[in-house]
C-alpha cells in the first residue's frame, strides 16, 4: 500500500527559477479563461446577426433524429410547376405557407424533398420535420428549428419557464428572420396539431403562415377550410403520360421503348407509387415479368401479387404502410373512421364495384348503403362519408364539358383507376360480394326508373351517367332476371335516344344485341328488334359526324 504525504522541497524544478516564463503562462491561462467565459455569453445571448449556429440538443429536443431532409433517389418528373411555385416563394422575401396535399400515393414527400434539396442548392436554410402524430414532439421540433435560425437560448428558457407561450416565441422570431425553408411532413392528422385544440386555420399554433421564410406541409387533407385563407394549396393530381413513362423508364431503362412505358403509366392511372413500385419490381433481374409490356399483362391476372400484395409490417407501421400499394389508403380510411366517418371505407368499396366512368350522386342513397352493407345509414351520414373521401383525395367531383346547364347541376363521383381497382381487389367487405352486387343492381333499376319517369329533359343527364353502368348490371344477372335487366337497359337506351345521346345509346344498344343473341338466338323477335333499334342509332350517328366537322381540332 503507497504512502501519499505532502512533500516540500528546497530544490524547485529549475523552470520555476524563470519568473518570466512563469509569469508568461499564468497571464496565457488568464486570457484564454476570459475568451472561453465571453465566448459562452455571446453564444447564450444568440447571435444578433441572425446567423446559424449549433444547437444543445439536450436543451431542446434530445430525440436524436436527423432534421436533414430525405434524399430523392432519381429525378422528379411531371412537377416542374409545384417545385417553380415552392421555389418563388423560397427566393422571395415574403415567406408563406404551402400545403402539397393529395391522395396517399401521389409523391408529396418526394415533391417536398425535392423543393428542399433545390433551396439548399440556393443557399436556404432547410429543416425537415416529420409529423409523428405528436404535438408536443412537433413543438420540440419546431423550437430546435427556431435556434437553428437564430432564437436565443433566453428567449427558450422563459418559454420553459411559462414567463412566454413556446408557439409565440418561436413564431415571432421565424417572423423576422428569411432564408429558410422548413418541411412538417405528413401531417395527415392535422385536428391534432395543437397546441390547444384549435383548428389549424385559426392561425394561432404549430402551422403559420407568418414566417419570413416558408412553411412547407404535405398532407392528405386537401380541404381550404382546414388551412385557411392564408395558405396556399398545391393539390397534386396523378403524372401526365410522358411523366409517368420517364419514372418508369428512370427505374428500369432496359424494360422496354418510351411508348409501352407511357402505355404501362396509363394503366397504372399516373399514380407515382405505383409507377414506382412497378419501376422498382421490373429493375430486379429475378423478377418473372422484366418488360414493361409483360408487367402490364400481368396485371389482367396477377393484380393482387403484383400491387395488391400484402406488405409484412404495413398493417401496423404507418411509415410503411405509406410506401405500399394495397396500404396506402387504408391510412386514409382509418383517420375517417376514428374522426366519425364511419361510412366512408364501406362508400368506398361500393362505388370499387362500379365502373372507372363517373357516377350520378343520386345513385348513392342511404337506403343503397344500407340494402348493400347492413349499416344503418342517413343522408346526413352517407353526405358525411362522400365530404371525407373527397377531403382526403379518395374520391373526385369531375365537371362536365357538356354545354347543357342541366348537366352541371347533376353531382359527380368518380374514383381513381387505381384506387378502385384496389379497392375491389383488397378490402375486405362484412358481407359477400354478392349481396352488395345485389343491392347495387337494384338500385341502378331503380335509378333508370326514376330517370324514365322523369318529364322532359330532367333525367337526360342523370341518364348518361348511368349508361356506361348498365352492361356490367346486364352481364351479372342470371338468366331467370334476364328479362327485367333487358329491360332497363332497353328503358335507358330509349331515355338516351331523346336526349340524342347517340354514342352512349350505342353502347347500351350494342350490349343487348350481344346478350339477346346468346340468351335468346339471332332469329329470336327481341333480337331482330335489337338489331333493328342498332341500325337506326347508328344511322342517326353519321349525319351527326358529318354536321360536326368543324368542332374538330385543327392540325397545325
Amino acid at each position: 500500500m503507497a504512502i501519499v504525504t505532502n512533500y516540500v522541497t528546497a530544490q524547485p524544478p529549475k523552470w520555476a527559477e524563470n519568473t518570466v516564463l512563469v509569469w508568461s503562462v499564468f497571464v496565457g491561462m488568464a486570457v484564454v479563461s476570459l475568451g472561453l467565459f465571453f465566448w459562452e455569453r455571446r453564444l447564450a445571448a444568440g447571435a444578433p446577426d441572425g446567423g446559424v449556429r449549433p444547437v444543445p440538443l439536450g436543451r431542446i429536443a434530445a430525440g436524436g433524429h436527423s432534421m436533414n431532409p430525405p434524399t430523392v433517389p432519381a429525378p422528379v418528373r411531371g412537377r416542374e410547376a409545384e417545385l417553380e411555385r415552392i421555389g418563388v416563394l423560397v427566393r422571395g422575401s415574403g415567406g408563406g405557407m404551402v400545403v402539397a396535399c393529395g391522395a396517399g400515393g401521389l409523391g408529396k414527400t418526394t415533391l417536398a424533398a425535392e423543393a428542399a434539396a433545390q433551396a439548399r442548392a440556393q443557399g436556404q436554410v432547410v429543416v425537415w420535420i416529420r409529423w409523428r402524430d405528436d404535438p408536443e414532439r412537433l413543438g420540440q421540433d419546431l423550437a430546435q428549428a427556431a435556434h437553428i435560425l437564430g432564437l436565443p437560448e433566453a428567449r427558450l428558457e422563459e418559454a420553459r419557464t411559462g414567463r412566454v407561450s413556446l408557439v409565440d416565441a418561436v413564431w415571432e422570431h421565424l417572423a423576422t428572420v428569411t432564408g429558410w425553408l422548413i418541411v412538417v411532413d405528413n401531417v395527415d392528422t392535422p385536428t391534432r396539431v395543437g397546441p390547444g385544440s384549435g383548428p389549424p386555420a385559426a392561425y394561432r399554433g404549430w402551422l403559420r403562415p407568418h414566417g419570413g421564410g416558408v412553411l412547407l406541409v404535405t398532407t392528405r387533407d386537401t380541404s381550404r377550410q382546414t388551412w385557411g385563407p392564408d395558405a396556399e394549396l398545391l393539390h397534386l393530381q396523378p403524372l401526365a403520360d410522358d411523366a409517368g413513362a420517364a419514372v418508369l423508364l428512370d427505374a428500369a431503362p432496359r424494360a422496354g421503348i418510351e411508348t409501352e412505358a407511357e402505355a404501362l403509366a396509363v394503366r397504372l392511372g399516373g399514380l407515382p407509387l405505383a409507377l414506382n413500385a412497378a419501376g422498382a419490381y421490373l429493375s430486379v433481374p429475378t423478377s418473372r415479368h422484366r418488360t414493361f409490356t409483360a408487367y402490364q399483362h400481368a396485371l389482367e391476372a396477377e393484380f393482387t401479387d403484383l400491387l395488391g400484395a400484402e406488405h409484412p409490417t404495413a398493417a401496423t407501421d404507418p411509415a410503411a404502410a405509406r410506401g405500399v400499394v394495397r396500404h396506402t389508403w387504408d391510412l386514409s380510411l382509418d383517420q375517417l373512421h376514428s374522426d366519425g366517418y364511419t361510412l366512408a371505407r364501406p362508400v368506398l368499396q361500393l362505388l370499387a364495384l362500379l365502373e372507372t366512368a363517373p357516377v350520378p350522386r343520386t345513385l348513392i342513397t342511404p337506403e343503397l348503403v344500407t340494402d348493400a352493407t347492413g349499416l344503418p345509414a342517413t343522408a346526413a351520414m352517407v353526405d358525411a362519408a362522400l365530404a371525407g373521401l373527397h377531403q382526403y383525395g379518395l374520391l373526385h367531383t369531375p365537371e362536365t364539358d357538356e354545354p347543357d346547364p342541366g348537366s352541371q347541376a347533376v353531382g359527380r363521383l368518380q374514383l381513381h383507376p387505381l384506387v378502385r381497382e384496389v379497392t375491389a381487389h383488397t378490402l375486405a367487405r362484412p358481407e359477400p360480394t354478392t349481396a352488395w352486387l345485389a343491392a347495387l343492381d337494384d338500385h341502378l333499376t331503380r335509378a333508370v326508373d326514376a330517370v324514365a319517369g322523369m318529364p322532359g329533359r330532367a333525367g337526360w343527364p342523370t341518364a348518361r351517367l348511368l349508361a356506361p353502368h348498365l352492361p356490367a348490371h346486364l352481364d351479372r344477372n342470371t338468366p331467370d332476371n334476364f328479362s327485367r335487366a333487358r329491360d332497363t337497359l332497353a328503358d335507358l337506351a330509349e331515355t338516351l335516344t331523346n336526349a340524342g345521346a347517340v354514342s352512349e345509346e350505342l353502347l347500351l344498344r350494342r350490349r343487348l344485341l350481344d346478350a339477346e343473341s346468346d340468351q335468346l338466338g339471332p332469329d329470336h323477335p327481341d333480337t331482330l328488334g335489337s338489331r333493328n333499334n342498332l341500325a337506326t342509332a347508328e344511322a342517326r350517328l353519321a349525319p351527326a359526324g358529318r354536321q360536326r366537322w368543324w368542332q374538330l381540332p385543327r392540325l397545325g
